[in-house]
């Protein structure tokens, strides 16, 4: 059954095989385990960006495409949820509509935009995506009638999905509400599209698609569509990328340009990527799960590291929390030195 669910692709490494179980078993339990507001958070943060760096990971990893346009896709995702949320009555219907149609949306702007510069050279692709999700954020931030502009929107969602429903009372001592259905909203949506993006990667579509990233040359020699096969990868892949948009809206209750369409989240995912491992969905859970707990919690280490060596010349300033930044700038560095297929890919060489 395990092996069904993973598409036949198992860790192929006992020590992968662990981290990946404890990190499911933390996501699974999170709220009875971290309990707390922001631990919460966190842990639907983290549920989140695996699910939209497993949908980079596809044009990337497997498919061997560099689009800077994928935080464009995530932000389509939020704001249709956002719209729909602020337009419609409140309800599950607006959520779904709003989900439904970033999705499409989503999508179909992949569609135009490979149909029309995937025939391009790698590097001329990039900047295209990367102009034009550009241009989708100036758009948005001066939109301010529709958008909310720099402001962003705040919007109602059903209210079983918020703290003021109650559905019992304490559960180990979480507070049984709608916080709680709304976080196994965001956990159980991941996990399954999570597991439906290893199974394309699995399929003799995704086989097809790493041939492409290998040799385009030979598999448009071989006889298969070269154009069409990564404008496919590029649609699926913004369409996850959007739905992965929507959970984050369901969950924040709020967007705006700064959190879902910035070019910090682009650099972000491609950082998770690259530490994770390319062209392993596993890495997507290995690379967000450790960059969004250093982003959350690595300022706090590094003041109790500089009040423990207070006494120490020159640590204090160098252990600053103001420095955490740097830290995590060297942390990366030391990562993609020791880790050059990614910790995903040395955990399975050493294996």
């Amino acid at each position: 059954m395990l092996v069904k669910l993973l598409s036949g692709d198992l860790p192929r490494s006992k020590l992968l095989t662990a981290i990946l179980v404890a990190i499911l078993i933390c996501l699974a339990f999170a709220p009875f385990l971290f309990p707390g507001i922001r631990s919460v958070d966190t842990a639907a943060r983290i549920c989140i960006f695996i699910l939209l760096v497993a949908s980079y990971d596809l044009v990337l990893g497997y498919t061997g495409i560099v689009s800077f346009a994928h935080t464009m896709f995530f932000g389509i995702g939020a704001y249709g949820v956002a719209l729909a949320c602020s337009h419609m009555e409140r309800g599950f219907g607006a959520l779904i509509v709003g989900t439904l149609s970033g999705a499409v949306v989503a999508a179909l702007a992949a569609f135009l935009i490979g149909l029309f510069s995937l025939r391009v050279r790698a590097i001329f692709f990039a900047m295209i995506t990367l102009a034009v999700a550009s241009a989708v954020a100036v758009l948005v931030s001066q939109l301010s009638g529709l958008t909310g502009g720099e402001d962003g929107l705040n919007y109602k969602i059903p209210r079983e999905l918020t703290p003021a429903f109650k559905f019992g009372g304490e559960l180990l001592g979480v507070k049984l509400n709608g916080k709680l259905l709304n976080y196994y909203v965001v956990f159980f949506g991941a996990l399954m599209l999570f597991l439906l993006l290893l199974r394309i990667v699995n399929s003799p579509f995704g086989r097809v698609l790493q041939a492409i990233r290998e040799n385009d040359f030979r598999a448009e020699a071989v006889g298969y569509r070269v154009i069409a096969y990564r404008t496919g990868a590029a649609c699926i892949s913004a369409a996850i990328a959007a739905l992965a948009g929507s959970l984050y809206a369901i969950w924040l209750r709020y967007v705006g340009p700064d959190t879902v369409l910035s070019f910090e989240i682009m650099v972000d995912i491609l950082l998770m990527v690259v530490i994770g491992g390319m062209g392993t969905m596993y890495g997507a859970v290995i690379g967000a799960t450790l960059f969004v707990v250093a982003q959350n919690y690595l300022q706090e280490l590094m003041q109790v590291a500089s009040g423990a060596v207070e006494s120490v010349p020159l640590l204090p300033d160098l252990l600053s929390p103001d420095r955490w930044l740097m830290w995590l700038g060297i942390l990366f560095i030391l990562s993609v030195y020791f880790f050059p297929t990614g910790i995903v890919g040395r955990l399975r060489q050493d294996d």
